[in-house]
């Protein structure tokens, strides 16, 4: 599997320099590629290959108005080509959006290939770079010098800092745990962040909530310095610091959550939540923005794969607040202010989260005994075990054992 080790880079003032002009190439490539390929695409009707915009990149530096092209690695702007070439296929397979234009602004990266860089005893040397890139190693468990880097990706974030990313092949079969035989249910939310099915509730650190007075003075006296002053840039440079901090925070709860579950459990059963229509309420937005749920599921993702765990994601749809995990009885309706309700039933008294949780385990076991896809969207997908089963002669579904 490929994984990839993140540090601290402090780069010297000439070093930076170099960073930067590279930077500066790199975004001016991808930015003018992808408008000739905007307006070849809109002129001629016709795709644009990796092949000829690498041509067409030649053709930059040849044309006498880029030569400063020539003062950089040429591999970093192979490299954007690349993967604006990715960035159009997931456009056209509909897993992503129309690729932007690059600002200036923002976080800059450049990405170097074996072939532009070496790394040797543990130290970093950057092609037409003098000396080597001075990081931090942040896994003492690790030699440096044991790692073979297959790509190194420089970047500058907007506070000032620098990075290193080093990606990497790893043999992932010293990484798996010991069975432990406990399985998991995680529903998500606001009050709390996840709730599961042992009853354990997981709390809502509300990180941009707690720094949201403080980012809101520094962006009103950003607003006020004159645009293009130092004084503008000085405190827009802290207001990129102060998202730092937050999404430092958000990043490390997000990462001890993740890597308990996985530790403690050997399945992991979440339900696939539309973020993207939820942000929609606006009285919701922020609030479920800051929890970051994509990203705890991406670290779960990430995670069941290398330690040798599995993830289950049922289908968005199942009604697993409405529905009683004691006798599968279905509520026609339960308003979002209910938390607690008492099943007409079988009369048992049901925490709204909790019951949620232990559904949502049921679901992913009946998966695990079924083997049914429960992600589907659309009738073409195979539809879930749960929603196959033919429903009792009262209102409701069948239950669910646990």
């Amino acid at each position: 599997m490929r994984t990839a080790y993140k540090a601290r880079a402090y780069p010297t003032p000439e070093q930076a320099a170099v960073l930067n002009r590279t930077f500066g190439c790199v975004r001016l490539v991808w930015n003018r590629v992808l408008a000739w390929r905007h307006q070849r695409y809109h002129r001629e009707g016709v795709k644009t290959s990796y092949a000829q915009t690498d041509r067409h990149l030649t053709e930059l530096k040849r044309g006498g108005e880029h030569d400063f092209l020539y003062e950089v690695s040429s591999v970093p702007l192979q490299q954007a080509l690349r993967h604006q070439y990715t960035a159009f296929a997931n456009f056209f397979a509909g897993r992503a959006k129309y690729p932007r234009f690059k600002s200036r602004h923002g976080r800059q990266s450049a990405t170097y290939t074996r072939s532009a860089f070496r790394w040797k005893d543990g130290r970093l040397h950057l092609g037409k770079m003098e000396g080597p890139l001075e990081f931090v190693w942040s896994w003492p468990g690790i030699d440096p010098a044991s790692v073979e880097a297959t790509t190194v990706t420089i970047s500058r974030a907007p506070d000032g800092r620098w990075y290193i990313s080093l990606s990497v092949e790893a043999d992932d079969k010293g990484m798996r745990l010991p069975p432990t035989g406990e399985a998991v249910g995680v529903d998500l939310g606001v009050r709390d962040f996840a709730v599961t099915s042992g009853g354990e509730r997981i709390a809502n650190p509300r990180h941009l909530e707690r720094k949201a007075r403080n980012l809101a003075r520094y962006q009103r006296r950003m607003a006020r310095k004159q645009p293009g002053s130092a004084n503008r840039a000085r405190a827009k440079l802290k207001v990129a610091r102060a998202h730092t901090k937050v999404r430092d925070a958000r990043s490390d709860f997000l990462h001890k959550t993740t890597t308990r579950l996985v530790r403690d459990n050997d399945v992991i059963v979440i339900e696939d939540l539309a973020v993207t229509n939820m942000v929609r309420n606006r009285s919701l937005a922020r609030v479920i923005s800051d929890c970051g749920w994509g990203e705890f599921r991406r670290q779960l993702e990430y995670k069941t794969a290398a330690y040798g765990r599995r993830l289950i994601v049922i289908d968005r749809w199942y009604p697993s607040s409405k529905t009683c995990s004691c006798c599968g009885h279905l509520l026609v309706e339960l308003k979002l202010g209910v938390r607690h309700w008492r099943c007409p039933a079988c009369r048992t008294w049901h925490d709204r989260d909790v019951n949620a949780a232990k559904n949502i385990l049921a679901a992913g076991r009946a998966v695990t005994a079924c083997g049914a896809d429960v992600r589907h969207s659309g009738s073409r997908r195979v539809r879930s075990a749960v929603k196959q089963e033919t429903p009792p002669a009262r209102a409701g579904t069948p239950a669910l054992g646990l």
